[in-house]
């Protein structure tokens, strides 16, 4: 397997990187003007672009495409050098028709986007495409992060009209013709060869990082201008009792959430375990953090079909900050899925020292090693039994902190080297 070397060139960190250029990006930003839409699309851009913004590197600029309708987000990032700012027409109205149509739409916008790069002193130039819109042809060589198989491991669900399944099944020739695909685990990259068909030489793994916010939960610093939440205030802010567990993924057919609120049937049938105080609520309580207020519906139905509507909390869209707390209090992160090609809030649990409840596919068994359990989807009896472990026994749940405290610790990576690894791709395909 391809992987990214680890001080590629570009890296502000390197011998030569005075006399290295960058080169010129053209990068579809709409993602940023609709984070609750696209949250881990938004998340990528927002810490690869912050850490660009960080660390500006001669010649390097960038042509962003936006929606028309909806506000720019990017003017907070004051170092980077943005040439143009393309406006496109709202495609996200047309939901899953959008998929057919923003190939041509964004061939169209990025035609000349490039025009005299070199002038700017840029060695090249790239279009990046991030999350689900890639454009049918560009003129440029194609460097695209892929953050999601979910379309094509669960096409019962992604695929059935045929707008989308013509929209899938283009995307994937595109993903089969582009210059370089960024993955995040070796896994992902095997699974994205055998569901795709992409060759294995263009293949990039550049694993993906926390947002700050998670490694300052760890260290317990807020940082320069920055207060932690106060963690006691939070839970009680949210009328969580001192052992909770937490959920931060999406709220979509991703999921196995069926399967998660099944294993909080599973154990108020059983009982509360022996030695646990009366003054903890049992089965525990679980915070689904980030979920809207259809979400919340949603869920509620379906708990209380399962007779365990007690035993939810909820919290919608919350700061880095916030968020970071929570997870940093609850004694497991929970990740009960069907498809996940990132793991984020696996890698972002873990880098606040909090050990992480998954289902073993895709990422998340090569993010989470043994900084947690791992267990089969769709199996409420085994989910049941890793929570109430996580929850009930100290001594457990002990070990898997420390195990999560020291992955964390030895597995630290930020944005910073998600961007040097990503601007030597760049350099790669540009040449």
């Amino acid at each position: 397997m391809t992987v990214a070397p680890s001080a590629p060139l570009g890296s502000s960190d390197s011998p030569d990187a005075a006399s290295t250029r960058g080169v010129r990006i053209v990068l579809d930003a709409r993602p940023l003007q609709e984070p609750t839409r696209t949250p881990l699309t938004a998340a990528y851009l927002d810490g690869l672009l912050g850490a660009f913004d960080a660390r500006p590197l001669a010649g390097e600029s960038f042509a962003l495409l936006l929606a028309s309708d909806l506000e720019d987000p990017t003017q907070v990032w004051a170092r980077l050098s943005i040439v143009g700012r393309r406006l496109l027409p709202p495609t996200h109205l047309l939901r899953s028709g959008a998929l057919t149509v923003d190939p041509f739409v964004l061939s169209g916008a990025s035609l000349g986007a490039a025009w005299r790069a070199d002038r700017g002193g840029a060695a090249g130039a790239v279009y990046h495409a991030v999350g689900g819109a890639v454009p049918l042809m560009t003129g440029l060589p194609l460097v695209v992060t892929l953050l999601d198989l979910a379309p094509w491991e669960l096409p019962g669900a992604y695929q059935r009209g045929t707008a989308a399944r013509f929209g899938q099944r283009l995307q994937a020739r595109l993903l089969r013709d582009a210059a370089a695909v960024i993955v995040g685990t070796a896994a992902v990259a095997e699974a994205a060869h055998r569901l795709l068909h992409i060759r294995r030489s263009r293949l990039r793994v550049v694993p993906l990082a926390p947002r700050p916010a998670f490694t300052r939960a760890a260290a317990g610093a807020g940082g320069p201008r920055r207060r932690l939440a106060d963690p006691r205030a939070e839970r009680e802010r949210l009328g969580l009792p001192e052992r909770y567990v937490v959920y931060s993924g999406r709220y979509d057919a991703r999921q196995d959430l069926a399967t998660l609120l099944r294993a909080l049937a599973e154990l108020a049938e059983a009982g509360r375990p022996d030695g646990m105080s009366d003054d903890q609520p049992w089965p525990p309580r679980v915070l689904f953090a980030g979920a809207s207020p259809d979400d919340r519906a949603a869920l509620a139905r379906a708990a209380a079909r399962e007779g365990v509507g007690d035993a939810l909390a909820y919290a919608g869209r919350l700061e880095d900050e916030r968020l970071a707390t929570l997870v940093r209090g609850a004694r497991a992160a929970l990740l009960p899925v069907l498809s996940d090609a990132a793991g984020l809030p696996a890698i972002e649990a873990i880098a606040a020292g909090t050990p992480v409840i998954a289902s073993a596919v895709g990422a998340l068994p090569e993010i989470v090693g043994p900084a947690g359990i791992l267990v089969e989807p769709r199996d409420p009896a085994r989910l049941a039994s890793a929570i109430a472990t996580a929850v009930a026994d100290d001594r457990v749940h002990e070990g898997l902190v420390a195990a999560a405290r020291e992955r964390g610790a030895t597995e630290s990576r930020t944005w910073a080297d998600v961007a040097r690894e990503t601007r030597a791709i760049y350099a790669e395909v540009a040449r």
